[in-house]
């Protein structure tokens, strides 16, 4: 199992020593930039992990949230793309169906990488309908290291929030995953 962590705008540094990869929150909706998104892309590359970026996705206009954020994700092969599906702060969520239009869409923006699912456990459980997960599902559940309560396969687990989001990856080797990565 390789580690790493995901980091948003609520991290203001991070220790990137001894991580295998780090996932950077990019955008929200079709307005928000997170403001450390280039410090924090260099904090992962000079560590060299594997680097993805993830889309905090709302519902409606899932074309233009898709175009949005590959608009301002930065582009470097290997890179690995995710949306975020989950409740929002107005208590509302995208729908099954737009997820999947978003990872689908992104997907043609970006065919040269690899987009996975980011969902809690609750959402993959009761809000998916399809088990469509683009490239990998990256899943949240609060247990130990490696043994999300699912039955679908995953790539990530995310397996706690304290002090930050950590996961773990399903590979036996960073160059395996980067290997993965290149598609």
């Amino acid at each position: 199992m390789l580690h790493g962590v995901d980091v948003s705008a609520h991290q203001s540094s991070f220790d990137a020593d001894g991580l295998d990869f780090v996932f950077i929150k990019a955008t929200e909706g079709r307005s928000y930039v997170n403001p450390r998104l280039n410090d924090q892309t260099k904090r992962a590359r000079d560590a060299d992990c594997v680097v993805g970026f993830y889309h905090f996705l709302w519902p409606g206009n899932i074309a233009a949230q898709a175009e949005y954020f590959v608009s301002k994700a930065p582009e470097k092969a290997g890179d690995l793309l995710a949306v975020d599906w989950e409740q929002n702060g107005e208590g509302t969520r995208a729908s099954n169906a737009e997820k999947d239009s978003f990872i689908r869409e992104v997907k043609r923006l970006r065919p040269n990488h690899r987009v996975l699912l980011y969902c809690n456990r609750y959402f993959w459980l009761n809000h998916d309908t399809t088990s469509y997960a683009g490239d990998g599902l990256w899943i949240a559940d609060y247990v130990t290291a490696g043994k999300p309560r699912i039955k679908a396969s995953w790539r990530i687990h995310q397996h706690t929030d304290q002090p930050l989001d950590k996961d773990v990856a399903n590979f036996a080797s960073r160059s395996a995953m980067r290997t993965w990565a290149r598609k």
